[in-house]
């Protein structure tokens, strides 16, 4: 009975309370939401601002039924409100007489209201760098540090707060979707193309996509059939040979149902020794990839849901120029790599808002991949087969009021890994991983100057056990266009040793694991506290915008899977962490908008990174302590038909970086104990013929540095001392591509000139 009546009660005060109030979100022409959109009633002083999803929640007011809302850069709009829920457009300024106000979107916007420190980098910092695929598309982004892992396979390293990726969280929208086998290459098999927007979030994560979080994570959104344009082309080719297309088809069958076709292929098949090594500077091959993604919208009855289907196959081989893999696989006639890799992906997301209450939502995510690698290296094999289903349910609402959000679900995540290593010793890693876990996170925000997410989420694991993984972050706003931010949180993962270090395999080394006691290859799993804080300053500095980030971050392990290539250039060694291990990371960035469509940005990166292996604590190995980054962007004013040029350029500088141990080697297979500090410059020209077409052309490594010591003992890579793994700068000097796009679109789209209206004078208002 009592049930039955706290359950009444708690229905009509939720009844009560949705007719005394209005809620509803606001939007922009392209249907992304509005964050601080200003909502009042009409000559009152009644009012709200939209969250960063755009929605808002206001009560009625007895004197009128007029909302005006207001957004800088849009024409402020008055509705009459007849329902309790609303949804707002809102559209941008585009010209007032010969002038034109307008909002540019930079192409990496730093939020001042969001939690979490995050940066999205947009299509337009996407295209910068021509874009073939997402390993390749943070050159200009201080925040991520990519390098080769090795000197054979073409890799490219992913690090953020001087950590390699296994440390990331890398998702798409949210679904982990590089992690296991995938770790190496993972973000290689994603077309630049068809992202359309990067978050990069420094630190602990949230606790609703997972525990494995430690460094950071990024998450990567894809092109939305519903907004998406009837027909994209994209076309690239390179100096060294390798060539790409993308292609995407849109239709949209009604009001509710959209899908896109996306095409990917890319080949080389021209050997090129630049460096006069004896070994192709990079892989040849060919990849192809599919990807079906369809968008169900209702809105009217709160619903939003997504499928993908995905299949990629992927093949590359590498070696000495003379390999031929008929003839000389796995023999030692010739050293050669062959890594050939298929995928197979199905997905879906569904979220239902009420209608009536648009704080309170349901979530549900599901993927299933397959991926498939089969690969020698040399005389060594590695094969793995990883089969994962991941499953996350949600629900959000709040507490009493917009100001106290929560959100809570259940996740399950299962792997079935077959993995074979031959290398010193041959032996089948094969198992099933599986784990359960709940999650709840709580969300306070003031509308003004002061926000909270503390979350927690419990796990139990069949390896790893059951254990609980907390985090929190904090936001404050002291002072106008300023953001303090602090936060911190646990994370927990299995090391995948030999998929996570497959630029090992392109050695001789022998390979030895010390533990034998834990419940993964042998070791314990990695455990460990991440702590950040972080500084934003907006201002102007004589009539420009400029923009000051500073962010420390510091990371604690309790537990690690070493792998030490120090104590002997002759093994690599896997054991647990007997001692300290710890990174730390500072970031001073500074960007100023120096003229109109002139955008300077530079930072400074310190690491320090230390690790207790057998021999010591030493700093870890190719991971230079300083950093300097630098990019200038300039765009020319958009003529009548979307006629400009652009131009960006960027420069890297790392300091020097030490190097693994080679001491006790020959004098003529010996490195340096530190390599030299060096620097790159990459260059891009765009001409936009109009809002349909475009060329561009650029470059890599312009200043033609090449680390000239990139395979030791490459005249005879089957002997005792051959390593390709010491890499820490290009080999094989400069790099030059040109590429056109082209892009069909409807007719509303026709008429809208991407960032800016013509005009004979611009004023900008962020």
């Amino acid at each position: 009975m009592f049930k039955n009546i706290a359950f009444l009660l708690f229905f009509v005060s939720q009844f009560i309370y949705s007719q005394e109030t209005i809620k509803g979100i606001v939007t922009d022409e392209n249907n992304q939401p509005l964050l601080g959109a200003n909502v009042f009633w009409f000559n009152t002083a009644i009012g709200t601002t939209t969250d960063e999803n755009g929605n808002f929640t206001i009560k009625k007011s007895p004197e009128t039924s007029s909302l005006v809302i207001s957004y800088i850069g849009f024409e402020t709009q008055k509705i009459d409100v007849v329902n309790n829920t609303i949804s707002v457009i809102l559209k941008e300024v585009k010209t007032l007489k010969e002038v034109t106000i307008t909002k540019t979107k930079k192409g990496t916007e730093h939020s001042l209201y969001k939690v979490q420190n995050i940066q999205v980098m947009g299509q337009k910092e996407l295209l910068k760098a021509a874009c073939c695929n997402l390993s390749e598309s943070f050159s200009t982004n201080p925040s991520i540090d990519v390098n080769f892992s090795d000197a054979v396979t073409g890799n490219r390293q992913i690090k953020m707060l001087g950590l390699t990726s296994p440390y990331i969280l890398i998702a798409e929208e949210n679904i982990p979707s590089v992690r296991g086998a995938s770790q190496a290459y993972g973000l290689s098999f994603v077309p630049g193309t068809w992202v359309e927007s990067i978050q990069i979030t420094k630190g602990a994560g949230s606790v609703i996509n997972g525990y494995e979080s430690i460094s950071g994570q990024i998450n990567y959104e894809v092109l939305k059939p519903v907004n998406d344009i009837p027909f994209f082309l994209n076309v690239y080719g390179s100096q060294d040979s390798r060539y790409e297309i993308n292609t995407h088809f849109n239709n949209k069958f009604s009001d509710k149902l959209s899908s896109t076709l996306f095409l990917h292929g890319n080949t080389r098949q021209n050997r090129n020794d630049m460096n006069n090594d004896g070994f192709l500077d990079g892989p040849i091959g060919k990849q192809v990839n599919i990807l079906n993604r369809w968008q169900y919208n209702d809105s009217e009855n709160g619903i939003v849901s997504f499928l993908n289907v995905r299949y990629m196959n992927d093949e590359k081989q590498a070696g000495e120029m003379s390999f031929n893999p008929d003839t000389d696989r796995l023999t030692t006639n010739a050293w050669g790599s062959e890594i050939n890799t298929e995928k197979i992906e199905i997905s879906n997301k569904t979220g239902y808002v009420f209608p009536d209450m648009p704080y309170q939502s349901f979530g549900f995510q599901n993927s299933f991949q397959s991926h498939k690698q089969d690969s020698y290296f040399g005389l060594s094999q590695y094969d793995i087969h990883q089969k994962s289903f991941y499953s996350n349910l949600l629900f959000n609402s709040i507490i009493n009021n917009t100001k106290n959000k929560f959100t809570t679900g259940l996740n399950f995540s299962y792997d079935d890994y077959n993995e074979f290593v031959a290398v010193n010793f041959n032996r089948d890693f094969s198992r099933i991983d599986n784990s359960v876990g709940a999650f709840f996170e709580y969300t306070y925000d003031n509308s003004d100057n002061f926000s909270l997410v503390a979350g927690a989420r419990v796990d139990n694991h069949n390896r790893l056990g059951t254990f609980v993984t907390p985090r929190l972050h904090i936001r404050y706003n002291p002072w106008k266009e300023a953001v303090i931010r602090a936060s911190a949180g646990r994370g927990k993962r299995a090391a995948n040793i030999f998929a996570e270090n497959q630029q090992l395999f392109a050695s001789n080394r022998n390979f030895s694991i010390l533990n034998t006691d834990g419940k993964l290859y042998g070791l314990n799993p990695e455990i460990a506290w991440n702590y950040g804080l972080s500084f934003i300053q907006k201002f102007k500095l004589v009539g420009k915008d400029v923009e000051v980030i500073l962010d420390y971050y510091r990371t604690d392990f309790q537990n690690q899977a070493v792998v030490d290539i120090d104590a002997s250039p002759q093994d690599v060694l896997f054991y647990n962490l007997k001692g300290n291990s710890f990174a730390n990371s500072f970031q001073a960035e500074f960007s100023v908008d120096l003229m109109t469509h002139l955008t300077f940005k530079t930072a400074y990166k310190y690491y320090d990174v230390q690790t207790q292996f057998v021999t010591g604590q030493m700093q870890r190995a190719l991971q230079a302590k300083h950093r300097v980054f630098g990019n200038l962007a300039y765009e020319t004013h958009i003529k009548d038909k979307g006629q400009q040029w652009k131009f960006d350029v960027t420069y890297n500088w790392l300091g020097e970086q030490r190097l693994p141990y080679t001491q006790s080697n020959p004098v003529q297979y010996r490195l340096d104990e530190y390599a030299k500090a060096f620097g790159t410059l990459n260059a891009q020209i765009t001409r936009t013929f109009s809002s349909t077409f475009e060329v561009y052309v650029g470059g890599e490594n312009m200043g033609n540095y090449k680390q000239m010591n990139g395979i030791v003992q490459n005249e005879n890579p089957f002997g005792t001392y051959f390593d390709s793994s010491m890499i820490y700068g290009p080999t094989f000097g400069a790099m030059y591509y040109a590429g056109l796009r082209f892009k069909i679109k409807d007719k509303k789209q026709n008429h809208e000139i991407e960032e800016l209206a013509p005009v004979k004078e611009e004023a900008h208002n962020h």
